[in-house]
C-alpha cells in the first residue's frame, strides 16, 4: 500500500533565522503528544502585536500537539555604530563631572564610559511593522520545515502500523482456515461424551446440543468485522488530514472484537490468536498515540 506524505506525527521540531538591517531574528518551534492543539507562546516585546496573526496561522495548519514557539530578536553590534548621540544628555554629564571633579580630584572618566550612560547614545529602533513582516517570512519558513519533519515521521509510524495491520490479517486468514478443523473436533468431542454416557441420548437432543455448541464458538461476524475495521484502518492512513483521533476509536473497537474472539474461543490455537491479536493492536494503538 502507497503511503500518504500528509500522515504526521505529532513530535517535530525546526527552528531558522533571519538576519535583518538592526540584528538577528530567530524562530524556534517544537512539539509534543497532546489530546488536542495546544500553544505555547513566547515573544520578544518587539513582536508583541504578532500574536493574534501568529494563532491564527498555527491553528489554520496544526490540528493537535503540544507546540511551543519562541521568537527571539538579537539587536547586533551593527547598532551602535548608526546610534546616535543626545548632545544635551552628553552636556549634562559633562557639566556634573565638571562640577564633580573638583570635589573629587582623582575621578576620572573616559570617552567609551561617558557613551554607556543613560541617555548619551540614542539607539535606532527597529520599524515595527517591518520586523512584523520578517517575523511573518520567518515563520513560514519554520512552519513549512516543521510540517515537513512531522510528515517524515508520521510516514514510518504509517508503515509500522500498516505492517501491524498486515499481520493482524495473516491471523484472521489462519484462523478462518481452521475452524472447520476445530468445529469438527468439537463435535468429535462432543459425540464421544455422549457415547460415555451409560443412557442413550436421543437424537433430537443430540443435534440440538451439537448446535448450541457451534453458535457458542461461531466467530464469523466478528472475523468480518475485524476485516472491515482493517480496510477501515488503511483507508485513513492514506487520508491527507489528521486522523489519529479517528484511528483512536477504530481501534476500540478492533480491541472489542478481539476480546470477543478471546471469550468464544474452545481450542488453544484460537486462544493463542486472540492474545496475538490483541498485542498487535496494543502496539497499533501506541502508533496512533503520536499522530495527528
Amino acid at each position: 500500500m502507497q503511503l500518504n506524505a500528509m500522515i504526521r506525527s505529532m513530535t517535530a521540531f525546526a527552528s531558522a533565522e533571519s538576519t535583518l538591517p538592526l540584528g538577528v531574528l530567530s524562530c524556534e518551534m517544537r512539539a509534543v503528544n497532546h489530546r488536542y492543539l495546544e500553544l505555547g507562546l513566547r515573544l520578544p516585546e518587539e513582536l508583541r502585536t504578532f500574536e493574534t496573526a501568529l494563532r491564527d496561522r498555527l491553528t489554520q495548519r496544526l490540528a493537535r500537539g503540544k507546540v511551543d514557539i519562541s521568537f527571539r530578536y538579537k539587536t547586533s553590534g551593527i547598532t551602535a555604530a548608526v546610534a546616535q548621540i543626545d548632545e544635551a544628555a552628553l552636556a549634562e554629564y559633562a557639566q556634573l563631572f565638571h562640577r564633580l571633579g573638583r570635589q573629587f580630584p582623582a575621578m576620572g572618566a573616559n570617552f567609551s564610559d561617558v557613551l554607556r550612560l543613560p541617555g548619551v547614545l540614542q539607539e535606532p529602533i527597529a520599524d515595527a511593522e517591518a520586523l512584523t513582516a520578517s517575523a511573518a517570512a520567518l515563520l513560514g519558513t519554520v512552519l513549512d520545515a516543521f510540517i515537513e519533519a512531522r510528515a517524515r515521521e508520521g510516514g514510518k509510524l504509517a508503515q509500522t502500523m500498516l505492517d501491524r495491520l498486515d499481520a493482524i490479517d495473516r491471523i484472521l486468514s489462519q484462523l478462518r482456515s481452521m475452524l472447520p478443523e476445530i468445529r469438527d473436533g468439537l463435535k468429535q468431542k462432543l459425540l464421544a461424551k455422549i457415547a460415555d454416557l451409560p443412557m442413550p441420548l436421543d437424537p433430537g437432543r443430540l443435534e440440538q446440543e451439537l448446535v448450541l455448541q457451534l453458535q457458542k464458538m461461531d466467530v464469523d461476524e466478528e472475523l468480518d468485522r475485524l476485516d472491515s475495521h482493517i480496510a477501515e484502518a488503511r483507508r485513513l492512513l492514506s487520508q491527507s488530514e489528521a486522523v489519529g483521533r479517528r484511528l483512536d476509536f477504530l481501534l476500540q473497537e478492533f480491541n472489542r472484537e478481539a476480546n470477543t474472539l478471546g471469550s468464544k474461543s474452545v481450542d488453544a490455537k484460537t486462544s493463542q490468536a486472540a492474545v496475538e491479536l490483541k498485542v498487535l493492536i496494543e502496539q497499533i494503538r501506541e502508533q496512533v498515540q503520536n499522530l495527528e
